[in-house]
Formats: C-alpha cells, sequence, structure tokens
C-alpha cells in the first residue's frame, strides 16, 4: 500500500518565555492507505494536539507532516482552511449536527455548499447510507437519534465528500457503550468495506481494538505500537489493556 500520510520530527510547543509546554516531542510515523490506526494515550499525553496538527488546526513548532506529496505545515491558513474542506473529514464528540435539518440534509451538507448537483447529492447519500446501513435514519431529525446514531450520521457527514483521510477525536467520549459499540462497527465496516484511511485518538481500550494498528503516546513522544495481525479483536483488547497499565492513566478498561 502507498502511505497517505507522514509525519516527521514534529514538534509542539505551547506557551512562552520562562513557561513552555513541549506538547509533542520528535515524533515520527506514516500511514497507510487504508489503514485504520489508533492513537492512545492517558489524558495530557499529547494525542490531541497531535490529530489537530494533522487537521491543520495547530500549527507545528518544527517538523514537517505531508499528506502525498503535499506538505501542509508549509500551508498559510487559507489554503490550509480550504484543503481541510476538501480532503479531511473530521469527527469530533461535538457533532454540530443542525438541528433544524434531518439526517440526510446534515450529511449533505457540505456537498450543497460547493454547488453540487441536487440529483448527485441524492445518489451520493442513498449509496453511502446503504453502505453503512443507515437508510432508515435518513429521515430523522437529530433529536429523534440516539447518541449512537448521531455518531453514524456524523460520520457519513464526513464521508460523503470523499476525503483522504478521516480524523476521529475521542468519537466514543459521549456514548454509552451500545452507541459506542454502533459507532465504533461503522468505523469497521467503513475501512473494511470502503477502505476508507481513518486515524483515531482514544483513551478506550474498547474502541481502539477495532483499529489494526495503534501507537500509544505518553509525554508528547511515542511509547510503544501494537499491530492486531491475525488477533481476534478480543485478544487485541487484552494486549492493549496491557499496554496502557504500563502508560498509567485514565484509560478505561470494559469490554
Amino acid at each position: 500500500m502507498s502511505v497517505i500520510l507522514n509525519v516527521s520530527q514534529v514538534e509542539k510547543y505551547f506557551g512562552s518565555q520562562g513557561s513552555v509546554t513541549r506538547a509533542l516531542d520528535n515524533i515520527s510515523f506514516r500511514v497507510e492507505k487504508g489503514e485504520f490506526l489508533g492513537i492512545m494515550g492517558p489524558s495530557g499525553s499529547g494525542k490531541s494536539t497531535l490529530l489537530n496538527c494533522i487537521a491543520g488546526i495547530d500549527s507545528v513548532s518544527t517538523g514537517h507532516i505531508y499528506m502525498e506529496d503535499e506538505d501542509i505545515t508549509m500551508m498559510k491558513q487559507p489554503q490550509m482552511s480550504a484543503f481541510r474542506r476538501k480532503h479531511l473529514g473530521l469527527l469530533f464528540q461535538d457533532l454540530n449536527l443542525l438541528d433544524t435539518l434531518n439526517a440526510r440534509e446534515n450529511i449533505a451538507l457540505s456537498l450543497t455548499m460547493q454547488m453540487s448537483p441536487p440529483k448527485e447529492i441524492h445518489q451520493r447519500i442513498d449509496a453511502l447510507a446503504k453502505a453503512m446501513g443507515i437508510e432508515e435514519l435518513l429521515s430523522c431529525y437529530p433529536w429523534q437519534l440516539s447518541g449512537g446514531q448521531k455518531q453514524c450520521v456524523a460520520c457519513a457527514r464526513a464521508l460523503i465528500k470523499e476525503p483522504r483521510l478521516i480524523l476521529a477525536d475521542e468519537p466514543t467520549g459521549a456514548l454509552d457503550s451500545a452507541s459506542s459499540q454502533m459507532l465504533m462497527r461503522t468505523l469497521e465496516s467503513i475501512n473494511q468495506n470502503m477502505h476508507s484511511t481513518i486515524m483515531m485518538v482514544t483513551h478506550d481500550p474498547f474502541s481502539a481494538s477495532y483499529a489494526r494498528r495503534i501507537l500509544f503516546i505518553k509525554d508528547g513522544h511515542i511509547f510503544n505500537e501494537l499491530i492486531r495481525g491475525d488477533d481476534s479483536r478480543k485478544a487485541f483488547f487484552q494486549r492493549i489493556l496491557e499496554v496502557t497499565t504500563l502508560l498509567g492513566g485514565d484509560v478505561v478498561s470494559a469490554y
């Protein structure tokens, strides 16, 4: 597989003279097309800062981030904003679904703003909803949906523009166990069946067990790496728990 993301010697500092915090400490890794990568670590480890740097929300202090052949760390903010809208799918705890629009209209929003033909929008949403198994949700408004269903709609909204990379920051953080399982099965399905590339930040071993590879971050640097290989998800979950015990922090251990 070809490399879609190359993070090279990235460091990120916050603060000013006399009070400087190093959030990311010389981090380097690659993500291949079609990969499902998990990023784990306790609160304050730098995992969300890393995601924000890749999304262009935060700038790096040193180092480079390449999306295929483009160095996004060299982009000015207007260029980065356009790049993010076109090529990245963002999935966060804060869903930002519009209550006045039903699920279909929420999913269509980015295509509508791009002035895509209505027939094309309709066909793309129908095909995506079928692939994700959420056809019955399209006519529902956000207030009619469970937390997991809302996140699945938000996931479809991120996917509809066919992004190069999906960035998910604690997507199950505000969900109960049943809703978390629903969302993670959806992410696993779109990764396997649609070959979407996903990078997910989480502190939850259960959610992380759906990924194929996990990078563990501690104090701003990569502490360990796990590859699922031929393990069952349950066996991978147990391996994740072993590493999170070494990491310490606020990881959740529920299967």
